[in-house]
Parts: C-alpha cells; sequence; structure tokens
C-alpha cells in the first residue's frame, strides 16, 4: 500500500515520515540566496525581519568596498590590454578614435585600450607575390601570351593603412597596365626570346613610379617574366620560327669557330709569303748590286784592255749560248762514204722527250748515236762533209 493512499501509513519515503526530516523548500533555498546577495550590495530581502534591520549599516560597508574592489581589478584589465609587442620585422600603427595617432618601432609598447586607442600590425619585410597571366597585343600587332610575377612589400605602413582604399587590388590594376604599354611597345621578337629581360625591367620601372604616383605605400622588389609564347592556334608556326633562329645561331657559331681555326692559319702563311718576299727582294738587291760592282770591274779592265776584254767577252758569251743547245758531233777521219742524218727527225724526237719547255730549256749532255741505217754515196776524194750538205 503507498504512503499516501487512505489507510496508509503516511510515511514520507524521503523524509522518513518526519516532517522536519524531510527534504529543503526549494523556495527556501532561492529566498536566502536572494537576500545573501542583497545584503551584499546594500539592499535586503522584503521578508527580512527586524532583526536583520540592525545588520544593515554593516552590509552596506561591505558592499562599497567590494565595489572599489572589483572597480580597480577592472580597471588594471583595461590596462594591461594596452600593452603588445612589436617584432623586429613589423611596425605598429596607433588609431585614435579611427584617426591616425603614430607609427611604433619594435619593442614592447602600450596605447590607451579599446575604445580610445587601437592598433594595427604591419609587417614591412615580408616579400609578398602577385601573378598574372593575361594575352596582349605587341607592336608588330602580334597576339602574345605572357606569365609574369611581381614581388612586393610594405614600403610605408601609414600609406599603405590609409593612403588607399584597396592598395592590393591598386597593385594588381597597375601590373597589367604596365606590361601592356611596355609589350605594346617592343615587337614579339623581344617579348618572346631577344628581349625579355630588357622588358621586365621597363615594366619594373613603370610599375614603381605608378605606386608613387598612387601612393599606395607598396615597395616593388622584383618583377619577372616567367613565360611569354604565342597562342595556342599559331605555336606550331613560332616553333618553326624558333627552330630557325637556333639554325641561324648554330651557324654563325660554326662560322666564327671556322674563322678562328682559318684566320690564324692565314695570318701564319701571310706571314711566311712576307718573309719569303723579304727575303727575295733582298736576294736581288744583293745580286744586282754584285752584277753593278761585276759590271764595274769589267768596265775597268776594259778601260785598260779593250780588244783583250772584247775577245774575252765574246767567247765566254760563245760558251754560254752553246752550253745551253743540243749539238750533233760527227767524225768522218779516213772514211770516204757519207753518212746522212735526219736532223729535223732527230729534233723532233729530241723535243717530243723533252716534253715541256722547261724541260726543253734544259741543257743537253747526250750525245746522239749515229744513224744505224745511213744513206751512203760516193763522193769524190778531198769533198769535205761541209761542201757535201751545201751541195744539197
Amino acid at each position: 500500500m503507498a504512503w499516501n493512499e487512505p489507510g496508509g501509513n503516511n510515511r514520507d519515503p524521503w523524509g522518513g515520515g518526519n516532517k522536519q526530516d524531510g527534504p529543503p523548500d526549494l523556495d527556501e533555498v532561492l529566498k536566502n540566496l536572494k537576500q545573501k546577495f542583497g545584503g551584499l550590495f546594500g539592499g535586503g530581502g522584503r521578508g527580512d525581519n527586524k532583526e536583520s534591520s540592525g545588520g544593515s549599516g554593516g552590509n552596506s560597508e561591505f558592499s562599497g568596498k567590494a565595489i572599489a574592489v572589483i572597480a580597480v581589478i577592472a580597471l588594471a584589465v583595461w590596462i594591461a590590454t594596452g600593452f603588445y609587442i612589436v617584432q623586429q620585422q613589423e611596425r605598429a600603427v596607433v588609431l585614435r578614435f579611427g584617426a591616425f595617432s603614430e607609427v611604433t618601432d619594435p619593442g614592447f609598447r602600450w596605447h590607451l585600450p579599446f575604445p580610445i586607442e587601437k592598433k594595427e600590425i604591419v609587417n614591412i619585410e615580408e616579400v609578398m607575390s602577385s601573378p598574372l597571366h593575361t594575352q596582349m597585343l605587341t607592336e608588330d600587332q602580334t597576339i602574345v601570351e605572357v606569365k609574369m610575377m611581381v614581388q612586393y612589400r610594405i614600403g610605408n605602413a601609414k600609406t599603405f593603412l590609409f593612403q588607399v582604399n584597396n592598395p592590393v587590388g591598386t597593385l594588381k590594376n597597375s601590373i597589367e597596365s604596365a606590361l601592356r604599354e611596355i609589350v605594346g611597345q617592343n615587337p614579339l621578337e623581344n617579348v618572346l626570346t631577344k628581349n625579355r629581360q630588357g622588358v621586365s625591367a621597363d615594366v619594373e620601372t613603370s610599375l614603381i613610379a605608378l605606386m608613387e604616383k598612387y601612393k599606395t605605400g607598396i615597395h616593388i622588389v622584383g618583377v619577372n617574366i616567367d613565360d611569354a609564347k604565342p597562342p595556342a592556334e599559331v605555336q606550331d608556326a613560332f616553333h618553326d620560327v624558333n627552330k630557325a633562329e637556333e639554325d641561324k645561331e648554330r651557324f654563325v657559331n660554326q662560322a666564327q669557330a671556322y674563322a678562328n681555326q682559318i684566320i690564324p692559319e692565314a695570318r701564319g702563311e701571310a706571314a711566311r709569303v712576307d718573309q719569303g718576299a723579304q727575303a727575295y727582294k733582298s736576294k736581288k738587291i744583293a745580286d744586282s748590286e754584285g752584277e753593278s760592282k761585276r759590271f764595274l770591274s769589267l768596265l775597268s779592265e776594259y778601260q785598260k784592255a779593250p780588244e783583250v776584254t772584247r775577245q774575252r767577252l765574246y767567247l765566254e758569251t760563245t760558251e754560254r749560248v752553246f752550253s745551253n743547245t743540243s749539238k750533233i758531233v760527227m767524225d768522218q777521219e779516213g772514211d770516204n762514204v757519207v753518212s746522212y742524218l735526219p736532223l729535223d727527225q732527230l729534233m723532233k724526237r729530241k723535243k717530243s722527250e723533252a716534253g715541256t719547255p722547261e724541260e726543253m730549256s734544259r741543257p743537253s749532255l747526250e750525245i746522239s748515236d749515229p744513224v744505224t741505217e745511213p744513206v751512203q754515196r760516193e763522193t769524190r776524194p778531198g769533198r769535205s762533209v761541209g761542201r757535201e750538205r751545201s751541195a744539197r
């Protein structure tokens, strides 16, 4: 039978049937807590009795001290929020009520906490990149596809934060503007291969000028054209052109190597010919001087004995002439038979054996043999061979 049914033992299972030993009343607990907190801040509950009113002075004094302590703690926490640390590569821009106040250097710093002042930390040494991939026209009205990378960092923290609304967006627009300007002033060959570094340098110069003009606070570190190529539709034709350029460079290098090889040889041959000419010149001069001295000495001898000198010159000249001509020696002493010699045939054979005019000009040292089958003819005794030839 349940404890609360009629006829039951009327014992509360929570309290063992004793009202005083039952669970505490929830309303009573909440009321006691409210009275305690009200006393802490100087108030009292509605059901306070007269005895509790006697301690209101002590509670008021206690609540004042608590408020002061809480206020001091809150003030200390608020002041502590103003401390901050600026790293070596950073700068802190302090704003007072939203307006610029100052730029603080690296170190342990403090500013008036929010909402009076706040800070913006800016890294001025971090190098950032902004890529660009676009198509544009060159000076010769040819489409080229360019991939470029721009590296930059924040040069002036105050200008970067307050001068331009969107400095990074302004930078990106300026990159494309500068690139289109410079590419439009160069032919396709310069952008692709011939002067790509020059184009990058010109873009960097133009971009620096734009950043200074717009006062973005951005410092350009470097500009590099990673790739430049024609559109995909005409790449094959441009590859052929590039191959032709490479062949041209290769042929030029081969020609230069050949020139480096042949020029020293030609210079050596020229030096050899020049030395030979100098030697020939010296020889001719010496021969001429010798001939001149010989002639002068001969003239002196001729002046002393003209007839003897003349005869000696004649004999020497005859000897020199006959020494360079072909001769036939015949001996018919004691024979009355005259041999007929075909001299014209012998001379022709001599010429055919000589071969060249140079060989024919050489003196002949051979003595011709008599003809094996001479034509015999009777002659009168005492007739000489010379007379027989003249008679014929």
